[in-house]
């Protein structure tokens, strides 16, 4: 089952701002004497794929009693004199759920040893996958097994939970929707800030500094950030800009010299988004590893060439990328490592996997949203030239 982004993320947004008493902070003009701070922070409210937070009006988080990913019973009321980042993500999510995890988790990383006072918590925002073994399964998937409680509870408790903090979850044709946000919560239990995750790769990055820089002022003494960079908007990287991204090792080739691949105008070609997580929703050896019918198809047939692009900015790891790829055999076709997101960004991906199709002039000339057979997928190369 595929996984969207919310189709009423905005009006969820206003909802929830309404409910629990939210207000955004407005953005004031720079001018000549604006100090670089100032600047930066406009800069950062001009960022279309970043949500900077709105801020709660003190209201206390309502206590959560769930069990964890071992099974093990769970509050959040156990969790007091410690930060709490709290997202609410669907089990089986493909789509901005991961992008949520991989904030969180850099965020954390971000504070150093400061970070030991942030606890990690995830709710389980798909009513059709609420056994322990789902929240494992997306754990163990994300590396994240060790380093948050995924909680999960029966239908009755997580629908009391989500009614709480104002979460709408909703089945469309099968399709899982619901308000992808974040909370953080102060050491006394306290709403501080809410934040929504934007189906943007290139901004994950930028959100965990964001989410660290709010729980890094909550935290005793202030800790500084490990690492610093711009809140600007990132400029994606489509198919009519000329980009080399670092190769994926391919059999054999494990502590050589790394290999590069250039995407971009120039010739037809068939690009194939995925991350290394999808083990859990889809069979993704056979998957990649079936991809190799149509690389050897596509020079006698005139076919698009292929070209693999793994969400490396979701993936726990470069090494877990690396490691995966050991394990499918030989590959008739590249696997390109999309480190910033700008490139899924600049192909409109929303979803894993992502097929697209570019013409010669880099003219995205058809997309599709899941796997797909050899047969249906020579059809679409012939049929969009």
């Amino acid at each position: 089952m595929i996984k969207r982004v919310p189709a009423f993320a905005a009006l969820a947004l206003a909802a929830t701002l309404a409910v629990a008493g939210c207000a955004s902070s407005s953005s004031s003009s720079s001018g000549p004497g604006t100090s670089p701070m100032s600047a930066a922070n406009e800069a950062a409210m001009q960022n279309p794929n970043l949500d900077l937070g709105s801020s709660l009006d003190g209201a206390k988080a309502p206590d959560i009693k769930l069990v964890n990913q071992f099974g093990q019973p769970m509050s959040l009321s156990q969790f007091r004199g410690r930060v709490v980042i709290l997202a609410f993500s669907d089990s089986e999510c493909t789509t901005v759920c991961p992008l949520t995890t991989q904030s969180m988790v850099m965020a954390k990383e971000l504070l150093g040893k400061a970070g030991d006072s942030v606890q990690l918590l995830g709710v389980d925002a798909n009513p059709t996958a609420t056994k322990v073994s789902d929240v494992m399964a997306y754990s163990r998937a994300h590396g994240m097994v060790n380093q948050w409680d995924f909680l999960t509870g029966s239908d009755a408790q997580l629908k009391a939970v989500w009614k709480a903090y104002n979460i709408q979850v909703a089945i469309e044709a099968g399709q899982i929707d619901h308000t992808p946000a974040l909370y953080v919560i102060n050491q006394q239990g306290t709403l501080e800030k809410l934040y929504l995750t934007a189906m943007a790769y290139s901004s994950v990055t930028q959100s965990a500094q964001v989410l660290a820089t709010e729980v890094a002022s909550l935290l005793p003494g202030h800790p500084k950030l490990s690492s610093i960079e711009s809140l600007a908007t990132i400029p994606a990287q489509g198919p009519t800009t000329t980009v080399t991204l670092p190769q994926a090792p391919m059999i054999g080739e494990k502590g050589k010299d790394p290999h590069t691949v250039t995407l971009g105008p120039g010739e037809p070609r068939l690009v194939v988004f995925f991350a290394t997580w999808l083990t859990e929703t889809s069979d993704l050896s056979a998957e990649l590893t079936s991809l190799n019918a149509y690389a050897k198809a596509e020079a006698g047939r005139h076919l698009p060439a292929l070209t693999a692009v793994d969400e490396t900015v979701t993936e726990p790891s470069v090494a877990t990328v690396d490691d995966y790829v050991a394990t499918l055999g030989p590959l008739q076709y590249q696997i390109a490592l999309d480190k910033t997101g700008r490139v899924a960004d600049g192909y409109g991906v929303q979803d894993q996997p992502w097929l697209v199709l570019v013409n010669a002039a880099g003219k995205i000339t058809w997309s599709h949203d899941g796997w797909l057979s050899l047969a249906s997928l020579e059809k679409a190369a012939a049929a969009h030239p």
